[in-house]
């Protein structure tokens, strides 16, 4: 009786774990979405950013053209020495993690934001940055 108990347990462990795995494998990635990344930017950027090549001056740089861009090189913007000397190309995989947690890829960085916490969130509004050229 304690046998057969124990391989039901068994049994039902082994079949939950497989669920788990095939609901992970199976489930397609979401795309990002340059439209609900817009939506994160005005949220989350725009109070310190514009996303346009001309505008008004704010707390931070235009990203407008961010995607290629050299770390800390926009014209008449007073960047830290820690931007200015990153001395690296904002890409896709840079902006992934630097908007997961800014102060960790640039430490002493004078941006004072913690990040953009949800994954979806930070795929959508790199998705919306590289449309800004």
């Amino acid at each position: 009786m304690i046998l057969t108990s124990r391989l039901v347990q068994c049994a039902r462990a082994a079949t939950f774990a497989a669920g788990a795995i095939l609901a992970f494998s199976t489930e397609p990635a979401a795309a990002a979405d340059a439209a609900a990344g817009k939506t994160v930017f005005q949220r989350q950027c725009q109070t310190c950013h514009i996303d346009s090549a001309e505008g008004p001056k704010r707390l931070g740089p235009t990203l407008f053209g961010v995607i290629g861009r050299k770390t800390g090189q926009v014209e008449s913007f007073r960047y830290s020495e820690a931007n200015k000397n990153a001395g690296w190309i904002w890409t896709s995989e840079k902006l992934e993690d630097y908007l997961k947690n800014p102060r960790a890829v640039i430490p002493r960085t004078t941006m004072a934001f913690a990040g953009v916490r949800q994954d979806a969130d930070r795929a959508n509004l790199i998705e919306y940055l590289k449309t800004l050229k």
